[in-house]
This record gives structure tokens, C-alpha cells and sequence, in this order.
């Protein structure tokens, strides 16, 4: 990643923010996985990341296990000319070779669904396998962290 991309990151995730560490599988790299703190009554999260395909061969993050939450899924949001956001089911997030797609509230994402009397405390930590076409599987662990305003957005889902 060149410095301008990791100063990027460096505001986007808060300069306060301690780094967690960085996962390796193979060729792939899974950096600062992250999901925000969530209110007692909300039933969903989101969790964020940034992925690095230094492989010859493209990859493919195709699913996210976590032990207890019922339902995963990735997603991606976008906002049309009227302005209006909506969050569309992906069937994985493409990591071409020799590159680095980063997975951000707005963007691409991981949807944690059903969270049910459990929601993500700040401070907690999230244990995952993230399951890549190739690569194989990935243990990550996703760090829970404050929420600000310019985080929350609306969406509407659709399929």
C-alpha cells in the first residue's frame, strides 16, 4: 500500500485508533477488522477490513463465519443521483491480484445479522473466519469500536 493509502486509512479508522494486528493466508492480507459498537435493541452490524492479494491468481472473499451470530452476509451500499442509499446482497467480494479492496461503511462490507440480546460492545472483540474461493479459511478476530456521526448512515436493503 502506498503512504497516501495508509494515511487514508489512518483518518478513516480515527488516529486514536490502536492498530490491530495484520492476518496472513498465504498471499493474502487482512488488515484492521473492525466493527462498530452496536444499541442494545439493533439486531445488525457491520464489519470492515481491508484485504491485500499479493498472489499471482485472484481471489474471492465468499463467506464469514462467527459462532453465534445466526445469519452473515456481504454487502454493498451505494448511493444513487437522487440520493438515496440502498445496501444490495453480494454473492463474495473479488480480490484481483496484486490488489487491495477495502471493505468501509458506504462500500463494500460484511453485514452481521441477527445479533439478537448480544449487540457488539465497545471494546469486544469479534471472532471470525473469513473463508476465501482460493486462499482457504482465515481466523480474524474483528475489534469493536465507538461509533461517531459520520459513521451512521441509513440504508435501505434490497435483494
Amino acid at each position: 500500500m502506498k503512504l497516501m493509502e495508509y494515511t487514508a486509512l489512518a483518518l478513516f479508522f480515527g488516529a486514536s485508533t490502536v492498530w490491530a494486528a495484520d492476518y496472513t493466508l498465504g498471499q493474502i492480507t487482512v488488515t484492521q477488522p473492525s466493527t462498530f459498537e452496536t444499541a442494545k435493541n439493533t439486531k445488525v452490524g457491520g464489519g470492515y477490513m481491508t484485504i491485500t492479494n499479493d498472489s499471482k491468481t485472484d481471489d474471492r472473499l465468499v463467506e464469514v463465519r462467527v459462532e453465534g451470530i445466526p445469519r452473515i452476509e456481504l454487502h454493498l451500499s451505494a448511493t444513487d443521483e437522487n440520493g438515496v442509499a440502498t445496501m444490495t446482497k453480494q454473492d463474495g467480494i473479488d480480490v484481483p491480484s496484486g490488489e487491495t479492496v477495502t471493505l468501509m461503511p458506504g462500500g463494500l462490507h460484511v453485514m452481521f445479522m441477527g445479533l439478537g440480546d448480544n449487540p457488539f460492545e465497545l471494546g469486544d472483540q469479534v471472532d471470525a473466519t473469513l473463508v476465501f474461493e482460493n486462499a482457504g479459511e482465515m481466523d480474524v478476530t474483528f475489534d469493536v469500536r465507538a461509533r461517531t456521526a459520520s459513521d451512521h448512515s441509513g440504508m435501505k436493503m434490497s435483494d
